[in-house]
């Protein structure tokens, strides 16, 4: 018997937000079949030429992203995180695309970021050990 998965509220978006939030899903589904070097490697590249995203901007991909996909909805956080990445990036802007662990009990988890914040997740994310991660470039920076 399988636990029933507690979905996300899923928020109205407008239709042309809503184009744009299914492009980033079906990106981020062909994206997620990536080993994790060459996954890095392809966000660093969407991430060329981008300014560090708000948790404002961050915050609405999340909710345009769960809003057309049931499974970044539920526990599809790598699909989820890279789509709202991407989103951003539509949007000229890029969050910190992060993964990490945390060991009690294990679970491995994806988000993004912004301003240092992990954006629409729980307050435990203080558990996870960042393992990799794609972040914004500073202005003025690197």
């Amino acid at each position: 018997m399988t636990m029933p998965v507690a979905l996300e509220p899923r928020p109205r978006v407008s239709r042309r937000r809503r184009a744009a939030a299914l492009a980033a899903v079906s990106a981020a589904t062909l994206l997620e079949r990536l080993p994790p070097r060459r996954l890095r490697r392809v966000l660093e590249a969407a991430r060329r030429g981008a300014g560090p995203a708000t948790a404002a901007q961050a915050l609405a991909a999340r909710e345009a992203v769960v809003a057309v996909s049931i499974r970044c909805a539920g526990q599809g956080c790598l699909r989820r995180s890279v789509a709202v990445a991407l989103l951003c990036r539509m949007g000229g802007a890029w969050p910190d695309w992060c993964t990490g662990v945390r060991v009690e009990p294990f679970r491995a988890h994806a988000w993004v970021e912004a301003n240092g914040a992990a954006i629409g997740e729980l307050d435990d994310m203080h558990l996870y050990h960042k393992t990799m991660s794609v972040p914004a470039r500073r202005r003025g920076g690197r």
